[in-house]
């Protein structure tokens, strides 16, 4: 078992008090899902505090828990770390674990594929060393200190996603972290309640630069209609090196080609003016474009970068990001392949999808079947931009579309006749029609934001399904 934290060094860090020497090998704020042997921190929310749930972690095996005051129930405080704040004692383990850490740390955000670059990176550089990455969906201000103070101290990579839907965001983040490296995957029309341009967007993303140190190195898409412009940003904190990505000619990361085929992607590139090809398990050209940036980040942090370029083959896409079921749907053994990209939307995120569903190979009689749920956090371009994906659906030469919220509803009406699949008020209602309507060899795409609950009409297909496996890769 790997000690994490020692209670001493845990006390030391956070400004507590112990009654006993305990040693733990993780750290958890979910009572629910913690393990044994880890430090549970109480945190206290408006909605919730977790010292009602301290009894809870430590009978599931958590060796201590930090508190402000001894909980009901606890009848010994020699499992507890007393604090004057469990929030700032989570942000003073993170910022020791930092501090005491000799490791590369790369932090990852932009507006889209930060999952897939962290998850690519995640496989790659642990083929390298000791490699600690952000679980799940760890990336704002509790996910990012929280992933710090689980690093042990014996770390060699360490790799945090990071997210923000406000100006400010980052900076808090970055300064926690102190990224070696900070990769911007791009910068597209995503939160823009939040913003009133696209400007205020990348300012937000060049955040990320606020806590690096002035030997830093930036990985950039230089594909960005502001990647002249966060460079800037970024020469003026003190960014030492740049390398790009992209497929514009002057992209250090150069991506020529990709060509989708059953098994992945194929992907042609020069990397640092050097011919590369390899191949990825997943599917389009923003996967090959996020492991272009993957590449440049193992160089940028001294790894092998063509021990790195071989080893993406083994790279799959996650559930509700990409991942691809089979579907048995009738006696005879006929089935229907489904591309799961449940979890979230965007406008650029949806072309991307609706692209993999263009280069999909349907089975005899089947078609190409778009699912679409609201794209969410677009203010007052939300109706335009989803009238807009028109045009991709009829590039992409996609047979029918099924769509459901006020706002695809305007996709809805964009849509020629011909393409128009039932539309509905939301997608419990709409899960109805389109299994209704799928038939054998049909390729049936699923993507929307995650509050408008995409996911409800893919366990609707599996429950109608006779069989669901993954779909099998070469």
């Amino acid at each position: 078992m790997t000690i994490v934290w020692t209670a001493a060094e845990a006390a030391a860090a956070t400004g507590g008090s112990i009654a006993a020497n305990w040693h733990v090998s993780g750290v958890s704020i979910d009572s629910r899902t913690v393990k044994k042997g880890e430090l549970f921190i109480a945190l206290q929310g408006h909605r919730y505090d977790g010292h009602e749930f301290v009894t809870t972690a430590l009978a599931r095996g958590a060796t201590a828990a930090v508190v402000t005051r001894i909980p009901d129930g606890i009848v010994s405080v020699k499992s507890l770390l007393i604090v004057e704040d469990t929030r700032v004692a989570l942000e003073s383990l993170a910022r020791q674990a930092r501090v005491r850490s000799t490791s590369r740390v790369v932090a990852i955000t932009g507006s889209v594929g930060k999952t897939s670059t962290k998850e690519m990176l995640r496989l790659v550089l642990a083929e390298q060393g000791l490699t600690h990455v952000s679980e799940d969906n760890l990336n704002n201000h509790l996910g990012v200190p929280l992933t710090l103070a689980r690093m042990p101290a014996a770390t060699d990579f360490v790799v945090l996603e990071m997210g923000m839907n406000h100006a400010g965001e980052l900076s808090t983040l970055s300064r926690l972290a102190r990224p070696n490296v900070g990769v911007i995957t791009t910068v597209e029309a995503v939160h823009l309640e939040s913003f009133t341009s696209m400007r205020g967007i990348a300012d937000a993303k060049a955040e990320l630069f606020t806590g690096m140190k002035r030997n830093g190195i930036a990985i950039l898409n230089r594909d960005s209609k502001h990647f002249d412009y966060i460079t800037r940003n970024a020469i003026d904190h003190g960014i030492k090196y740049i390398y790009s990505f992209g497929y514009h000619c002057d992209s250090d990361f150069k991506l020529y080609n990709c060509h989708m085929t059953n098994e992945g992607t194929l992907v042609r590139a020069s990397i640092l003016d050097q011919p590369a090809a390899y191949s990825l398990s997943t599917y389009g050209s923003h996967w090959a474009i996020n492991s272009l940036a993957v590449l440049a980040t193992v160089h940028a942090v001294g790894g092998h970068v063509s021990r790195a370029a071989s080893a993406l083959e083994k790279v799959q896409p996650l559930p509700g990001r990409g991942a691809r079921l089979k579907l048995l749907v009738t006696a005879d053994c006929g089935s229907i392949e489904v591309i799961d990209e449940s979890y979230n939307a965007s406008p650029v995120a949806v072309r991307a999808a609706m692209e993999v569903l263009g280069a999909a190979h349907p089975g005899p009689g089947g078609r190409r079947i778009a699912v679409l749920g609201d794209m969410l956090e677009l203010g007052e371009s939300a109706a335009a931009l989803h009238a807009e994906l028109a045009d991709s659906v009829l590039s992409n030469k996609i047979d029918l579309v099924f769509t459901a919220g006020p706002l695809m509803a305007y996709l809805h009406t964009a849509l020629p006749p011909e393409r128009r699949g039932r539309h509905a008020v939301n997608t419990a209602v709409l899960a109805t029609h389109v299994v209704a309507a799928t038939r054998p060899g049909d390729v049936v795409l699923v993507k929307g934001s995650a509050c408008s609950r995409t996911g409800v009409i893919l366990t609707a297909l599996q429950r109608h399904a006779a069989s669901v496996s993954v779909f099998p890769r070469g």
